[in-house]
């Protein structure tokens, strides 16, 4: 029987602990383990009241997770991606795509930024993301910032 990978969202302080606790584990199971990269992972923006959670779930198990932060400066509103990862066996289905469009159409026309690991800036292109500064090392990893709208 196929199973049914379904998209969730939940605004920070709705989250469930358990929910938070699987969101977690895989994040540090793809960017700590994996990627064998020490940083800190826990870094208090999970918890913030605006910060909102997207991920897949496959009858009760997080496959996929993507982090939503509301910035503002100078009272304008805008939106930061990041924590975008897939579970190992779950890759090459789409889900990547799914989470990114929900968390595009979540922040609507308001600037979204991210910072994608330099490999990666390509695919971040396909959503409308325009390389916006110079690369830079995060913790051993090569980034650039992106930036659409």
């Amino acid at each position: 029987m196929m199973s049914t990978v379904a998209l969730k969202r939940s605004w920070a302080l709705d989250l469930d602990t358990a929910t938070l606790y699987q969101l977690l584990k895989l994040r540090v199971e793809v960017f700590v383990v994996e990627q064998k990269c020490a940083y800190p992972e826990l870094d208090g923006l999970d918890l913030a009241a605006e910060t909102r959670h997207f991920w897949l779930d496959d009858e009760g198990e997080v496959v996929a997770t993507l982090r939503l932060l509301e910035e503002h400066d100078n009272g304008v509103k805008s939106f930061r991606i990041g924590r975008l990862c897939t579970s190992v066996p779950w890759r090459g289905h789409g889900y990547t795509t799914r989470l990114m469009h929900a968390a595009l159409a979540e922040a609507g026309s308001a600037t979204v930024r991210l910072n994608a690991q330099s490999h990666l800036s390509q695919m971040y292109t396909k959503y409308g993301f325009v390389i916006d500064g110079p690369e830079f090392d995060d913790d051993g990893i090569m980034h650039v910032p992106m930036r659409k709208g």
